[in-house]
């Protein structure tokens, strides 16, 4: 019997071998930048997610861990790494540079404001698994604004405070940085309107992992014990089918709300369409007037039953947000994740996305951030710059790559933008090159330039538009941008500070337009701008760009 145990063992570590072997075959696809499927978005192969670091021989025997002590004799339980024999995938939106624009030709720059940060930790996400990220998983905005800072407080009954500073850039000679920076109204949690929630929660089998359903209960937790006794909650789940979990309760009964919590289970498909019909069912119900309506989507992205199509998604919930009630999304888990599908998700649902990769990070967005993450104090927000071509040659937006809108877009109402939330800080950068000086586009051998006219004491001009909630007309804000730089060692330690997080965010993108600087040089500028950080956040970004370092050093050498 013994031997026959030994042969099936045998027969099964072959078995799991060949199968590894078939899996990264049959995904023909760079390790670091995938391949793009037919919708256009990055498909990702993926490792063994809670092995960190270890080399694909040691995910190997991973696996056979768990054959192993499947057979009389094998390994003990204690010591086995569970991991499904498949492979896995995610998806990211395809996300092309923003191009430089020759001022004296397209001096108008339109784009909308971005409040979410799911690119900030699923970066960290993969550099503590010692892996690169994908190019395009790296949104510079959403690192950028991750970060806390000192902007000034909203003043004249708007809604956010509008403030600009340039001074010289680090990544090309005599070019300069152009930073724009909004700070929402800041709102104590306990100050907040009454709150009606509804937490959409995917069960289904691809949720059974430690970094998903596990840690969505977490979060929710964290969220609860914050709830009053004016808020309410219900929960629906979604599997193979939907359910309503806890119809809407006060935020009171905490008791009952964590032990529906506790009490959620992973198993079945993703039918996630008619989950998100019945959570906006159940929010309509208890709808509070001037309140925050939200719905809260906790999921991994793998919707594979019912709607799959990001655009027929995308379309149902924007039509939905016409009833008042938003929608946030929360990513979780490695493998299948499908974060093109949530942040669209998110943005049509006139809500925010987070990507939740610890207890630190869910402390984080639905603890000392909630009031950002749930009320949301003006909607629709674009910004327009118009460059002065007697003052400015060239330009580029640093981010924002899936932000940008048509020139027409930013006096129309009717087009889509982002949200900000309360005590939200927004930064945008434009690196430009002043006139009379060498930019990136050389001057052309026939075509004359045309005749330069403006102010020369203003390098551009910005718009803002944005509606307060519930409202469909919008207001404009504008202000000139005086013609006045600063070295970039003047610059506040803020700005010093954002600029750095830009330059990690590019250099993980290729570092196409960094220039001379390199990893120690990024390391400097984060370093000499660390304080103030009560939270610890800028610490760690330090040791991001080392472990950055360290792992593009190994590329290069590789």
């Amino acid at each position: 019997m013994r031997y026959i145990h030994s042969v099936v063992f045998i027969v099964l570590l072959c078995f799991a071998f060949m199968t590894g072997c078939t899996e990264q075959q049959s995904t023909p696809s760079h390790p670091l930048t995938g391949s793009a499927n037919e919708a256009g978005e990055r498909v990702m192969p993926m490792m063994e997610p809670a092995i960190s670091g270890a080399s694909n021989g040691a995910a190997f025997h991973a696996r056979t861990m768990k054959l192993g002590a499947a057979m009389p004799g094998g390994v003990p339980e204690s010591d086995i790494v569970v991991r499904p024999l498949r492979p896995d995938r995610e998806q990211y939106a395809e996300l092309p540079a923003s191009p430089v624009h020759l001022t004296a030709q397209d001096p108008v720059s339109t784009f909308s404001i971005d409040v979410d940060t799911g690119a900030y930790s699923n970066i960290r996400r993969f550099l503590n698994a010692n892996l690169l990220p994908p190019r395009d998983a790296v949104r510079i905005e959403e690192l950028i604004n991750y970060f806390d800072y000192d902007y000034p407080r909203a003043s004249n009954g708007t809604p956010f405070s509008i403030s600009t500073e340039v001074f010289d850039s680090p990544f090309k000679a005599e070019a300069k940085i152009l930073k724009i920076a909004l700070r929402a109204d800041d709102r104590q949690a306990s100050a907040l309107p009454p709150a009606n929630l509804v937490f959409l929660v995917d069960v289904s089998g691809s949720m059974h992992s430690d970094n998903k359903l596990p840690l969505v209960k977490q979060t929710l937790h964290i969220l609860t014990e914050q709830l009053r006794p004016q808020d309410k909650v219900a929960i629906v789940t979604y599997a193979s089918g939907e359910k309503l979990a806890l119809p809407s309760t006060p935020g009171n009964k905490k008791a009952e709300i964590l032990r529906v919590i506790d009490s959620l289970q992973a198993g079945g498909a993703t039918a996630g369409e008619q989950a998100i019909q019945m959570a906006y069912r159940e929010a309509e119900k208890s709808y509070i007037k001037n309140g925050i309506n939200r719905i809260i989507l906790a999921t991994d992205g793998d919707f594979n039953v019912g709607i799959r199509d990001r655009n027929a998604l995308t379309t149902m919930v924007a039509e939905k947000r016409k009833s008042g009630i938003s929608l946030s999304a929360l990513g979780y888990g490695t493998g299948n994740y499908n974060e093109a599908m949530m942040e669209k998700i998110a943005d049509a649902g006139n809500g925010n996305f987070f990507y939740i990769d610890s207890r630190r990070e869910a402390k984080k967005v639905v603890g000392r951030e909630l009031s950002a993450t749930l009320m949301t104090v003006a909607q629709d927000v674009k910004i327009q710059v118009e460059f002065n071509p007697a003052t400015v040659r060239e330009y580029r937006l640093i981010g924002y790559e899936n932000r940008q809108l048509k020139r027409e877009d930013f006096n129309n109402d009717k087009v889509d933008a982002g949200e900000i939330g309360a005590g939200a800080k927004v930064t945008a950068f434009y690196e430009f090159v002043p006139a009379g000086k060498k930019g990136w586009i050389d001057d052309s051998r026939y075509a004359a330039a045309p005749a330069t006219k403006g102010k020369n004491n203003e390098y551009a001009y910005l718009k803002l538009r944005y509606k307060l909630p519930d409202q469909s007309q919008s207001k404009l804000l504008e202000q000139a941008v005086p013609a006045k730089s600063k070295a970039f060692s003047a610059a506040s330690s803020d700005s010093r500070f954002a600029v750095a997080v830009a330059a990690y965010g590019e250099a993980l993108r290729g570092g196409e337009y960094n220039g001379p600087l390199s990893w120690d040089d990024i390391h400097k500028l984060a370093s000499g701008a660390k304080t103030p950080d009560p939270y610890g956040d800028r610490a760690e970004f330090i040791d991001l760009v080392e472990l950055a370092k360290s792992l593009s050093t190994r590329k290069q050498e590789n």
